[in-house]
């Protein structure tokens, strides 16, 4: 059924808002441009993008509540209805989940009596998963207003959330102090974090994420090691037409690797569809079948 008008903010809600938004809007040569800091700005005000505020980001940029409600309703950042203070994501991607996030997911969800996308009764914390943080060296991880919470363990996780809905302290493990998720979106629309120290813990990339950083300027060399091929000889064995050892670097250390130091069979020398006729590369039927 269609919808009746969305209500209007309060008018000193209105007034902050125009004067925000119009601040926000002078950074950018079109005004259109602003709509992604403005779904952040409106979310800062109710926790979530409602009508009202698509409403008024339309009227403000000169857009159609149809152009705003396309963009609001692609990004996940963007909350269509209320969340908690605090937005709990774990990773379920490929990484993640087998190092152990599908389980933290399961547990927080029986441990909170939530769904995913859904909030605890007391308002304080929405459960989401997410499909990539952009932290896989670190896995599992639990981001909460975007901070970062590395290496994390069904127990770790559960204790978080206790602390959070206590009202304790919690500290990333890398990253801004943690606030609260309007504080949050208001930081995202552009305007600057006012709290002490905040900016100067904002921090980098942890170790693990320079490891690549640090060969690449000659600071750190690895050990050679061969994996073997699928046919499963000893010793990193080769076939008659595999490379020699001799091809290694003079300081490589060749040795039969230990099943925890094997690599997939995949990084192991393999035919291609290049080299081997008889399995040539391409579909198996025809488009349709």
């Amino acid at each position: 059924m269609p919808q009746l008008p969305a209500p209007a903010y309060p008018a000193d809600v209105r007034a902050r808002l125009d004067a925000d938004a119009k601040e926000v809007i002078a950074r950018y040569p079109g005004s259109r441009s602003a709509l992604l800091p403005l779904l952040h700005l409106v979310q800062s005000e109710e926790g979530y993008v409602s009508r009202t505020g698509m409403a008024f980001c339309a009227e403000t940029l000169g857009l159609t509540t149809a152009e705003v409600t396309a963009v609001a309703t692609f990004y996940s950042m963007y909350r269509r209805r209320p969340s908690g203070d605090y937005q709990v994501g774990v990773c379920t991607n490929t990484l993640c989940a087998v190092m152990g996030g599908d389980a933290i997911f399961d547990t927080l969800k029986e441990h909170l009596g939530v769904g995913n996308n859904e909030t605890t009764e007391d308002g304080k914390v929405t459960l989401e998963h997410i499909e990539c943080n952009a932290a896989c060296d670190f896995a599992p991880v639990v981001m909460v207003n975007w901070e970062f919470f590395d290496n994390q363990t069904p127990e770790s996780a559960t204790q978080l959330v206790d602390d959070l809905i206590a009202g304790r302290t919690v500290e990333p493990t890398r990253g801004a102090p943690l606030c609260s998720y309007k504080e949050t979106a208001r930081i995202l629309a552009g305007f600057p974090d006012e709290r002490p120290g905040a900016v100067e813990a904002t921090g980098g990339a942890g170790p693990a994420s320079l490891v690549g950083l640090k060969l690449a300027k000659g600071e750190a060399l690895p050990k050679a090691r061969v994996v073997a091929p699928r046919d499963g000889q000893p010793g990193g064995g080769q076939r008659e037409d595999a490379p020699s050892h001799d091809t290694q670097p003079h300081d490589a250390q060749v040795h039969d690797p230990s099943p925890a130091e094997r690599l997939s069979s995949h990084d192991a020398p393999q035919q291609t569809s290049a080299s081997d006729p008889e399995h040539p590369a391409g579909p198996t039927a025809e488009e349709g079948e």
